[in-house]
């Protein structure tokens, strides 16, 4: 096999034929995608929520995963249900139908990876009259939402505080769409987080700018987990060095991290936030604990994006006999 690669090698340059390049692994979403374009949070589920479908392509696209099998076909059931300010619901399945049941969590966020995703396809978005139709009416709505005074997002008309991992995710897709995390209207923004959210008493961002936030107790979602947003998407204005700061949030909340799968969810992300830092161990040790809860209420269609990308980067559940704690 060796010596048949050699030659075929040494031959390469000399062949007139063109050369093949291996086509980009395809994302798998057998049980969470309907032929109808829906995406569920859960595999076989009833609920779609835009957000977590929307989060999930776009680590999928970000890791080199094709998502072609269901990008255009969600986009266009998304759009056939944006209200007409641009913002969307979340949807339960009545029979065999989808309809409006509940308003999105957070419109900021939502219309931002929104706006980030339709982005990512420049060549539908510019030839498709209702998709440019959906972006434009989506970013009118997301820049209603800017809080002038503070420099920050809010989450909706009707919910006139702002989240610290919201804020993020507008951050995340400002400077995708600039190219330029550091100009000069991202770096005004990282300030205006950083000098919203960071409580320097607790040493912690806080995750609302509701008042009482400063004297809650806090828990792991969302308190802990929004201490390591920031590293997901890469936010520059950390009170510390980032690797530090990754391995001090490991060191404290490791375990009780990895416990969550049992009664909560699998919070994939933070596997994903292990893999950026190329935390393999942690990620491998999610794997192991994670991966037998597939296809319950536990798995979300992001932990099975993220799994998918793990596996793809060639790694495996930690075995048995590693300690995980």
């Amino acid at each position: 096999m060796i010596r048949r690669w050699l030659i075929s090698a040494l031959l390469l340059p000399f062949l007139s034929s063109p050369i093949v390049l291996q086509a980009a692994p395809g994302l798998e979403l057998r049980g969470f995608a309907e032929g109808s374009g829906a995406i569920m949070i859960l595999e076989t589920g009833s609920v779609i929520d835009p957000y977590f479908t929307l989060q999930a392509l776009l680590l999928a696209h970000e890791n080199g995963l094709d998502i072609s099998a269901y990008a255009s076909q969600w986009v266009n059931w998304l759009i056939a249900r944006q209200r007409l300010d641009g913002s969307f619901d979340r949807y339960c399945r009545i029979g065999p139908v989808w309809l409006a049941c509940r308003g999105a969590d957070a419109d900021d966020a939502l219309l931002a990876i929104w706006l980030k995703f339709l982005d990512t396809m420049p060549a539908q978005l510019n030839s498709q009259p209702a998709w440019r139709k959906s972006h434009d009416a989506a970013s009118k709505t997301l820049a209603t939402l800017l809080d002038r005074k503070r420099g920050i997002y809010l989450v909706s008309p009707t919910f006139q505080q702002g989240l610290f991992m919201d804020n993020l995710e507008v951050w995340s897709y400002q400077t995708a769409r600039t190219g330029l995390a550091a100009s000069v209207g991202a770096r005004e923004f990282a300030r205006a987080i950083r000098n919203t959210f960071w409580y320097a008493p607790s040493g912690r961002f806080l995750v609302s700018t509701q008042p009482e936030q400063k004297t809650m107790l806090p828990g792991f979602y969302p308190d802990y987990v929004a201490q390591l947003f920031p590293l997901l998407v890469d936010y520059p204005l950390l009170p510390d060095e980032t690797g530090s700061y990754y391995r001090a949030w490991m060191k404290q909340h490791r375990t009780l991290w990895l416990s969550q799968v049992s009664h909560d969810y699998a919070w994939g992300l933070i596997a994903y936030v292990a893999l950026k830092q190329n935390d393999k161990p942690s990620a491998q040790c999610w794997l192991r604990e994670a991966l037998p809860y597939q296809q319950t209420g536990h798995w979300t269609v992001t932990d099975e994006v993220i799994a998918q990308i793990l596996q793809k980067k060639g790694l495996l559940p930690a075995a048995a006999n590693v300690g995980c704690n």
